[in-house]
């Protein structure tokens, strides 16, 4: 195996779009270890009949999908493994890679102490006797796989009484606790990786505070001019005189006096306060004042015609606040824009919305010219880094949008503690899902509330970053130490083409 991740929890349908964009795009072999909230999954071939109560009333999700089997449950305490691998072809193809994920769990039981798990004749999974530990359902097409096992290592075993499991009635369900072993879902992982290999990345497993090593000194490289010229003025008086916030002034951006001065502006939507704190970020979160501004569609609309953008980019905050996150006023400041400069590209840098399905089709409808939604940082410093948000979230977002046919671009700061492997094995990840467009840059500290800055990547530094990107297949990879997700963001998008 290429690849290995540990995302930790991750809902159902984030994780299937996560899977469905790495099938459709990746070319390694890579697989996904989490656990799902509650949910009972629909296979190709299950019988609504087998789901015994109303899966709302025992606090579950009830999600049809098209992996193969019948009806099961995945929750908390049960290990989910997702292999997309290429498989051999030929006959009987399905039943041997069937036979091969078996294998694998029943040797991970064996190293964990458990010793008498088999197969059972005419019953796929893996069996303690005649009780099921772990389910297996998978999907193969055009050679490669999805979906894969689901390994109970120690669920609430009663959420398999509300449904008739993989459709059998006369077995029972079992884990590992009950089986008497007592290994934690760290230690399941931990086996699971050793047997498949390859390079494993993790998810926190918890956000442990760091000390404050920060380095206060900023190196040459990063120190940036002040240039208040005619140009920077003019166009500060332009957003001051129609109400508008931009995130260049928010977030303390390193290159607001270059990019003003060139006439380009990041425009931020939904008002200044932001819903979520996460450790890098200077934006303001207070609770937000109110609902979204109806009219700033317009005001931004106005403003870009005005300054007679190419490439407008427009951000804003999260608003966890808001039914669909803010999504529509991102549509409806598309549509604005396109009324008012139809020359114009509109780049948009969404939040997750959550990964609600309709909030982000209400996006992508109105067909931005580029989506951009940055993951911020390699995966195992997520937590801590904006502990409100998901690694496999950003990635299904990106995956949702690569699907609907859109240009998709994501970025990452480094100073916060990772190593170039983690950077490296991050960039994989974006480009298996069909990411675009990556930027990276150097983390600054806004304020010494904020996280610390762990160390200054230098600039050769990030020309190996580029380089090494570049070689995986992204269109355009921008890195430097001053870069941010809006640099140069129209030249970027411009070289690419979907």
């Amino acid at each position: 195996m290429d690849r290995v991740r540990w995302l930790g929890r991750v809902g159902y349908r984030d994780a299937h779009a996560l899977m469905t964009a790495m099938w459709e795009h990746g070319d390694d072999d890579a697989l996904l270890l989490l656990e799902h909230p509650p949910v009972y999954t629909l296979g190709v071939r299950a019988k609504l009949a087998h789901v015994l109560v109303p899966p709302a009333s025992v606090g579950a999700e009830l999600v049809k999908t098209d992996r193969g089997g019948d009806v099961t449950y995945h929750g908390p305490g049960q290990l989910v493994g997702y292999p997309i691998t290429n498989v051999a072809g030929g006959s009987n193809a399905t039943p041997r890679y069937v036979h091969s994920v078996e294998q694998l769990v029943i040797d991970v039981l064996a190293d964990l102490g458990l010793h008498n798990a088999t197969r059972v004749a005419d019953y796929p999974g893996v069996w303690i006797e005649d009780r099921k530990i772990c389910a297996i359902g998978v999907r193969i097409s055009k050679g490669r796989s999805m979906h894969g096992f689901a390994l109970n290592v120690d669920p609430d075993l009663a959420m398999f009484d509300h449904i008739v499991p993989c459709g059998i009635r006369d077995k029972a369900v079992t884990s590992l606790a009950a089986e008497g072993i007592r290994a934690s879902m760290a230690d399941v992982v931990g086996a699971v990786a050793r047997r498949v290999g390859g390079d494993r990345r993790d998810v926190n497993w918890q956000h442990t505070p760091v000390a404050d090593t920060t380095i206060t000194r900023k190196p040459p490289w990063l120190r940036v001019p002040a240039n208040m010229g005619p140009e920077y003025r003019e166009l500060k008086r332009t957003i001051r005189s129609m109400d508008l916030v931009t995130v260049c002034e928010e977030a303390g951006c390193p290159n607001i006096f270059e990019c003003w001065a060139s006439g380009t502006a990041t425009f931020m939507i939904n008002g200044d306060r932001c819903t979520r704190a996460c450790g890098f970020c200077l934006v303001d979160t207070r609770k937000p004042s109110g609902p979204p501004d109806p009219g700033e569609p317009e005001r931004v609309a106005d403003a870009v015609a005005s300054m007679g953008l190419r490439h407008a980019v427009v951000t804003a905050v999260a608003r966890d606040d808001l039914a669909d996150g803010g999504a529509a006023a991102f549509a409806a400041v598309i549509r604005a824009v396109r009324r008012r400069s139809l020359g114009t590209a509109v780049e948009v840098l969404i939040p997750d919305c959550k990964g609600d399905p309709a909030a982000l089709d209400a996006v992508f409808a109105a067909r931005p010219d580029v989506l951009n939604h940055n993951v911020e940082t390699v995966a195992r410093l997520q937590r801590r880094v904006r502990p409100s948000a998901s690694y496999a979230r950003s990635l299904a977002v990106l995956a949702r949008a690569k699907a609907a046919g859109l240009k998709t671009k994501s970025g990452l700061m480094v100073g916060l503690g990772e190593s170039q492997d983690e950077v490296i094995a991050t960039l994989a990840d974006l480009r298996s899902i069909g990411v675009d467009i990556v930027t990276i840059g150097q983390y600054l500290r806004p304020t010494a509330d904020h996280l610390p800055v762990e160390r200054w990547w230098t600039p050769e530094e990030f020309d190996t970053l580029r380089i090494l990107g570049e070689a995986m297949g992204f269109g355009r990879v921008q890195s430097s130490p001053l870069t941010r997700s809006s640099y140069h963001a129209g030249e970027a998008a411009a070289t690419v083409k979907v």
